[in-house]
């Protein structure tokens, strides 16, 4: 699929709390179908970057484009429609079962106090079952991990079916096996036309997941473009200012670092 999914066109932002600027003239174009990471220290502002893409901030300049029509142009109930977010956490105060937890990715489609039908029960439960989860349908939210608690969040976005799918540290809080269902997931995604953007202070697994790589530092992007091109030793190590090599394992691509004796 080609075009564009998402454009951040000359964006300056501030938080009211601090005078100093996260961003200053910001320009990113994130394609359709994709998947893209953006890869970077902390302070990069990434996080900040899809709470813009969202809505939920607003820039000080600029624009922000969604299917290139501005964001301001949607109604909230359009946008649940069309982006939805994995976040890094979230706290419920609830004591919802999964499949409750889950229902509520389908707010969007829903009128005001209309119950979910069967039909978003399904699409609930076919989520669950795809992180693994379709055996715990009954279980409360409130004793997950920490990691089942990421994937109850995943299955509450694919019960959402946007078009896209933004990820702030989606690999956080899994552990090694939860980390390649993750992967399949989201290569299954893009392969189904969904475009996704996440976040991540992880080169090996942005590597193994991108399509396109975004390298951000203070606000900047340093290089943006497919993985192969930009992901190198040199820009690497100029991203996080510490040498490192990129080598090839078995045609994945890995990040290797050292300590000076």
């Amino acid at each position: 699929m080609s075009g564009t999914i998402l454009e951040f066109d000359s964006i300056a932002f501030h938080y009211p709390s601090n005078h100093r600027k996260v961003f200053v003239d910001f320009h990113l174009v994130i394609p359709s179908g994709n998947a893209t990471a953006i890869l970077g220290p902390n302070g990069a502002g990434k996080t900040t970057l899809l709470h813009l893409a969202l809505g939920w901030l607003k820039p000080d300049s600029g624009q922000v484009l969604l299917d290139e029509r501005p964001l301001e142009q949607y109604t909230r109930r359009d946008l649940g429609q069309r982006i939805g977010l994995l976040p890094q956490n979230e706290h419920s105060a609830f004591e919802y079962s999964l499949l409750e937890y889950v229902l509520l990715g389908r707010a969007p489609y829903l009128h005001s106090l209309e119950m979910p039908g069967s039909a978003d029960c399904q699409l609930a439960y076919q989520a669950l079952e795809r992180v693994g989860l379709g055996d715990q349908v009954n279980r409360s939210v409130l004793k997950l991990s920490s990691g089942e608690r990421q994937l109850v969040l995943l299955a509450r976005t694919l019960a959402q079916q946007p078009r896209l799918i933004l990820m702030d540290e989606p690999t956080a809080h899994l552990d090694l096996g939860n980390k390649k269902r993750l992967l399949e997931i989201i290569h299954g995604l893009t392969k189904d036309g969904i475009s996704v953007v996440l976040t991540t202070h992880e080169p090996d697994f942005a590597a193994a997941v991108a399509t396109d790589l975004v390298l951000m530092r203070a606000g900047c992007v340093q290089e943006a473009g497919p993985l192969g091109h930009v992901f190198t030793s040199d820009k690497i190590s100029r991203l996080y200012g510490s040498p490192v090599k990129v080598v090839d394992v078995d045609g994945q691509k890995l990040v290797t670092w050292w300590l000076d004796p």
